[in-house]
This record gives C-alpha cells, structure tokens and sequence, in this order.
C-alpha cells in the first residue's frame, strides 16, 4: 500500500446512514456509510467550524450541527446556505474488513 493511504477504522465501525468521527492523529475526519459504500471528508464545516460527525445525515447530505449548511458527501459542495464553501474530500477503499482513506 502506498503510504498516503491510511488505515483509520474498522468497516464495521462505520454505522450504516450515520457519520463516525476518527482522529487519525494530525487531521479530524468524517466517515459515512450510504448504501453500503463508505465516504470520507474532513470532520470540520468550511462554514461554521463545527464537527460535522455531530451532524445529521440524509442520504448524502451531512447538516452542520452549528447553522445546518449541508454538503453532499461524496464530492464535498455545498448544497444549502449558509455553507458556500466546499469541504474536502478523500478516496476510500476497504480492504480485509478496514477502511482505508488517501489523505495525500
């Protein structure tokens, strides 16, 4: 593997239509899972500074817990006001039960 990749959680630790924080040591990042395929952003709204893991999620939209801008998950834009700036997203892939993220 190459070493932008980063094993952060255990598939299973992802619940099905909700977010999970992970802290991998130096960057805060969202996981989500949507029909069975998982999703990875930073953890932080470009908005309000707040953690989006304590947000809600609707299909693939996470509300910011802080002013309830949403972003779609799977490409970061914004898709409600206040948010109008994109938050960052990273590839994922799963490999023996564990999820991956490219944080390069």
């Amino acid at each position: 593997m190459a070493n932008n990749w980063l094993d952060i959680s255990a598939l299973d630790e992802v619940p099905e239509d909700d977010v999970l924080g992970v802290d991998t040591g130096g960057k805060d990042v969202a996981l989500y899972k949507v029909e069975g395929q998982v999703y990875a952003t930073d953890n932080l709204c470009t908005h309000g500074h707040a953690r989006l893991c304590d947000g809600f999620l609707d299909g693939f939209e996470i509300e910011c817990p802080l002013h309830q801008g949403k972003f779609d998950i799977r490409n970061g834009s914004p898709t409600c006001q206040p948010v109008t700036e994109a938050v960052r997203t990273y590839p994922v892939r799963i490999e023996n039960g564990r999820v991956f993220v490219d944080l390069g």
